[in-house]
């Protein structure tokens, strides 16, 4: 498991890649990539590389909504497989997130 996080070419978006099973081991390495950046407008969350998420990665999408700025924040989640898309949906993260 792995995550990466890089600015866009404006600066504005935070661009943050998991690869990998998206679960609690994820925590600090998740939180410390939108955690200490300054000037972010938006985010996308990558998950085009992950295999799996759990409760603990719902979690880590909403503290990272919450940091964002919550009901004004702007985060895309992206790439999402079947599986994961499925546990969104039923999650009803479509009315938190936009999901791509």
């Amino acid at each position: 498991m792995s995550v990466n996080a890089s600015l866009g070419n404006d600066g504005r978006e935070l661009v943050i890649r998991v690869d990998g099973r998206f679960d609690f081991s994820a925590h600090q390495e998740f939180r410390d990539a939108y955690e200490h950046r300054n000037g972010v407008a938006a985010y996308t969350v990558d998950l085009g590389g992950a295999t799996y998420l759990d409760s603990s990665a719902l979690g880590m999408l909403l503290l990272l909504r919450d940091h964002a700025g919550g009901d004004s924040s702007e985060i895309r989640i992206t790439n999402c497989n079947d599986d994961v898309k499925k546990i969104l949906t039923i999650s009803n993260f479509e009315q938190l997130f936009t999901i791509q």
